[in-house]
């Protein structure tokens, strides 16, 4: 036979066609879409969620030494001033997978200083842990006062002037 009549024979209606195989989609780049690049996170943005975590616990009344705080509360009042820093009283280290963390946090007197240490190192753990998906292996945590209930007033009367 000649290949004229081998394609004749198989192009005719009356013999069956082979399927034609369908392509099936390459991947592209092959492997799962979240192993292709890199992640990072800055330590301001864990500074954020820590800070904000710590200050949710009941005792915790408010983050920063008195020196950040009265910084604060000047950078606060000052025309194009940044609002209320979150990350006060807060330094993170962050690493490709761990970070570490240093606050320094004032409590409300009348409340067990290791209770509320432990719940603010259960809360911004799972905080951290939550969002970021780094791993927390320390946070420090560092009493610099006690806020006593009678200073509270005179805070308010020195806000008044």
């Amino acid at each position: 036979m000649t290949d004229m009549t081998e394609r004749n024979r198989t192009d005719s209606p009356d013999t069956e066609k082979e399927p034609q195989q369908t392509r099936k989609p390459a991947r592209r780049g092959g492997g799962d879409p979240a192993t292709r690049g890199r992640t990072t996170i800055a330590d301001g943005v864990v500074e954020k969620i820590a800070g904000l975590a710590a200050r949710d616990v009941v005792g915790v009344h408010t983050m920063g030494s008195g020196l950040s705080r009265t910084f604060g509360a000047v950078r606060d009042r000052v025309p194009g001033g940044s609002t209320k820093s979150v990350t006060r009283g807060v330094k993170a280290e962050v690493g490709e997978l761990q970070t570490a963390l240093d606050l320094e946090i004032v409590v409300d007197y009348g409340v067990s200083i290791s209770d509320v240490a432990h719940a603010v190192r259960e809360n911004v753990i799972a905080a951290v842990e939550r969002m970021t998906g780094l791993e927390v292996v320390e946070v420090n945590i560092a009493v610099s006062d006690v806020k006593l209930p009678e200073e509270e007033e005179e805070e308010s009367e020195t806000r008044l002037q």
